[in-house]
């Protein structure tokens, strides 16, 4: 008798095969670093987050720091999965006037949506981004 494959797990199996055989003509993939990528990634100048998702264009309409807000409302409901849009989120959100007790207010709001898991993990990913910013603002004051 064989023992049964679980579907799922051959799939996968058979994904990461096909993935490894694609990045083999791709040379210095392996090189690639996920927060090195984000480290390059700038935070717009809140004038320019105002016009493009703020109400410059649109009288009556949200302001840019709302609506980071509500997005990062939505990034916490789907569990705060993607760590690089929450912590983006995070840092354009404060270029665009929120402070850290509204993000964390704005995060703490999910608790009874999105659960405490989600809420803690988006609460991290958050404190990460305010460290970041915080020390990266002790070294320009520095120079």
């Amino acid at each position: 008798m064989s023992t049964p494959v679980n579907p799922f797990a051959d799939m996968m199996a058979k994904m990461q095969e096909q993935m490894q055989d694609m990045s083999k003509g791709m040379p210095g993939l392996d090189a690639f670093s996920p927060a090195a990528f984000e480290a390059m990634m700038g935070t717009m100048p809140k004038e320019m987050m105002e016009t493009m998702f703020g109400n410059k264009l649109d009288e009556g309409a949200l302001d840019a720091r709302t609506k980071l807000l509500l997005t990062l409302a939505g990034l916490t409901m789907q569990g705060a999965q993607n760590e690089v849009a929450v912590r983006q989120t995070v840092r354009h959100a404060q270029a665009a006037g929120a402070t850290e007790q509204h993000i964390t207010e704005t995060i703490g709001m999910m608790a009874m949506f999105a659960g405490l898991p989600a809420v803690t993990r988006a609460t991290e990913l958050a404190k990460q981004a305010l460290t970041d910013k915080k020390t990266s603002d002790n070294k320009d004051d520095e120079t």
